[in-house]
């Protein structure tokens, strides 16, 4: 299928896909400890970014790569004109930052193909990987000659500065109600037990 044929059927999906080289693919569900900690982060860059012209989008918001490749980011942002891939306004093309949250079943595919997949976006100045297991945000940069610097907050105490964005957050705020010794609790109630 082609990525405009992919983008229709996804206004109506029920569940998220990506779309790489013609194929849809589910995306997995996000645990409730990856909900929480993406929604802080979100509010928190929303009311860095109030009264800018920046865009920012969370959860739902479709990023489209060059590559072929559509996915959504737990968060995007960019300041200045954001692109789309029409007059929906879904489709982010021209993200400045992209945000994923880790999990354990996600972490792989976050720092090896999907970071990748982000790199050869050319307005892309910062990829950043927030961890659920610890306070801990690593923020890859751009470099001039394309390479990528990784700067890391790490802990309770310390602050993240997202530069292509020109906004800070406190990781404190970021982990709020976060509970890192607690069992993640699971998404659905278990299945009845026969007698």
């Amino acid at each position: 299928m082609t990525a405009e044929q992919y983008i229709e059927l996804e206004r109506a999906a029920e569940f998220r896909h990506f779309f790489y080289h013609g194929e849809m693919r589910a995306m997995p569900v996000n645990p409730v400890r990856n909900a929480l900690i993406g929604t802080n982060l979100s509010g928190n860059l929303w009311g860095a970014l109030r009264g800018r012209s920046c865009f920012l989008g969370a959860f739902d918001m479709r990023t489209r790569v060059t590559t072929g490749f559509i996915t959504y980011p737990d968060i995007v942002a960019v300041c200045g004109e954001a692109k789309f891939a029409d007059g929906r306004r879904d489709t982010l093309l021209n993200p400045s930052l992209i945000i994923e949250v880790l999990s354990p079943s996600t972490e792989a595919h976050d720092r090896g193909f999907k970071a990748q997949q982000y790199r050869q976006v050319e307005s892309l100045q910062e990829y950043a990987l927030v961890s659920q297991s610890e306070a801990r945000i690593e923020v890859f940069r751009r470099q001039e000659g394309g390479t990528w610097l990784l700067m890391e907050a790490v802990g309770l105490d310390a602050v993240c500065r997202f530069e292509s964005v020109e906004s800070s957050v406190a990781l404190a705020e970021v982990y709020d109600k976060v509970a890192f010794d607690a069992e993640e609790p699971p998404l659905r109630p278990p299945a009845p037990q026969g007698d």
